[in-house]
């Protein structure tokens, strides 16, 4: 069946007559709020607030920004994804199925870790990320979307840059604001390339048809996501322009600047050609720390401070780690001066920051996206998807904390069986932490042998020594 257009499904989408709404990308509402992103001179740096400026001014401009995606996305992006079974509420056995295939190999060449790593990247940077799924007919060339590709032959999973999408919001009420607003679409609108300002027609996706993965919600709108940069652009340029000092201080000499006086020129065109002559042989890392001479009457004075006064590393270390905690990354993991110094490097406080990354930042964002995911599949019946970050490398010391854990679970259950208590019953107390469940399912037994009480008391008198049995007397 051919694929409805788009007004077709906006119709279908929405009743009749109901009004709609449009959320762009938070750049678009945000400028008014965040001036910093204008420039006050023309040479000054700045951010652009679009897609494209923080890409090319915050990931791509700055080490330490592309330092902390980075090392989130390495970690987030090695786990892998598998079914998990409910029952009562509790998560039971992982398993997969064909149906996971598509996260496998999510494109052609393509794999999960490089899946987990684009949307990493892009959500921070964008503060959404959204992906849907197409599939071609071999013989038409024909390509479906959305739900219109499963269980089509080929189908694949499709990036879809976030700046080029447009939430629709529906609202019975009418009123955008009101609490029965809620998404109703994605409205997608590439560029078309090699032509400048002009798009494609504009494609709407449904809200089962379109990953949209937010892993930190915007407070001022309820349905799109927020860069964690947002709050750091300031460190971000801070850090930017501390790198362009440090590197105009080698540009010109690496050694503090130098005052002149008392330059002995009779016309303006003698003074330019004086001081083009000494730019010429004293500026520049070439001619660093050579010789000055003067002519009668003429001094020169440092000026600012040599680079050990300067200290890069102080004044850098703090903004690199205002960044780091921005991104939920402990100094020492990241790797950051301020991380390396003192005590953070013992054993002990690198395992702590280590578990404190994982229990936090990773692990809040594989329980975002294995829901998120799951809009693309169709879940076995009982079952959601989960994310699998066994056999992680980062992961192996929680490996022995969770045997461990195993350990204890397993002496636990012993004693409760031994104690006479139903094994089904005390699984489910392991599992749950509930004594309720245990409440009435006591066999009555109480011995190792789990022998009715008085039973072991006639075979035990009967293999005891005489002494033991109180008739020393007899012998």
């Amino acid at each position: 069946m051919p694929r409805k257009n788009l007004l077709e499904r906006i119709r279908d989408a929405q009743p009749a007559g109901r009004k709609s709404f449009t959320e762009p990308p938070f750049w678009a509402l945000d400028t008014a709020r965040y001036p910093w992103w204008a420039a006050e001179t023309p040479t000054q740096e700045r951010i652009e607030n679009d897609f494209v400026g923080y890409v090319n001014g915050a990931l791509k401009g700055d080490g330490i920004v592309f330092s902390c995606i980075n090392r989130r996305q390495q970690v987030f992006s090695q786990a892998r994804f598998q079914w998990q079974q409910y029952s009562g509420g509790q998560p039971g056995n992982l398993f997969g199925n064909q149906e996971l295939a598509l996260l496998e190999a999510p494109w052609p060449n393509g794999t999960t870790g490089e899946l987990l790593a684009y949307l990493e990247i892009v959500s921070s940077v964008a503060g959404s990320a959204y992906l849907t799924t197409v599939a071609t007919n071999p013989g038409t060339k024909q390509v479906w979307i959305g739900n219109a590709s499963k269980g089509k032959p080929g189908r694949r999973i499709a990036k879809l840059r976030p700046d080029w999408m447009t939430l629709v919001i529906d609202a019975p009420s009418g009123d955008y604001f009101g609490i029965d607003s809620y998404v109703a679409g994605f409205l997608y609108q590439p560029r078309v390339y090699g032509s400048a300002g002009a798009s494609s027609p504009a494609q709407l996706l449904l809200p089962d048809e379109c990953v949209h993965y937010t892993p930190i919600p915007d407070p001022v709108a309820r349905f799109r996501g927020m860069s964690w940069l947002t709050p750091v652009i300031k460190e971000v340029l801070g850090d930017i322009a501390a790198t362009e000092h440090k590197l105009g201080f080698f540009k010109r000499g690496a050694t503090p600047s130098l005052v002149v006086k008392g330059i002995q020129a009779t016309s303006p065109e003698q003074f330019t050609a004086l001081v083009d002559m000494m730019e010429a042989k004293h500026a520049g890392v070439d001619n660093a720390y050579r010789t000055l001479y003067l002519t009668a009457g003429a001094d020169a004075a440092a000026l600012g401070a040599d680079l050990k006064q300067l200290d890069f590393k102080v004044t850098q270390g703090g903004g690199e780690t205002r960044l780091a905690v921005a991104a939920g990354i402990p100094a020492v993991i990241l790797g950051i001066s301020e991380g390396l110094a003192g005590s953070s490097l013992n054993a002990g406080n690198f395992g702590a920051a280590r578990r404190l990354f994982i229990d936090t930042t990773i692990q809040n964002l594989w329980s975002i996206v294995a829901p998120s995911l799951q809009t693309l599949l169709e879940p076995p019946p009982g079952a959601l998807l989960t994310v699998d970050s066994r056999n992680i490398p980062f992961l192996r010391e929680d490996a022995t904390d969770d045997a461990n854990i195993r350990l204890l679970n397993a002496q636990a259950l012993a004693q409760l069986t031994m104690g006479g208590w139903n094994p089904d019953a005390a699984v489910q107390y392991i599992l749950t932490g509930d004594a309720n469940v245990l409440s009435s399912s006591h066999s009555g037994l109480f011995s190792v042998q789990l022998q009715p009480p008085g039973s072991a008391d006639t075979s035990t008198q009967a293999v005891l020594p005489p002494v033991l049995n109180g008739s020393r007397a007899a012998h």
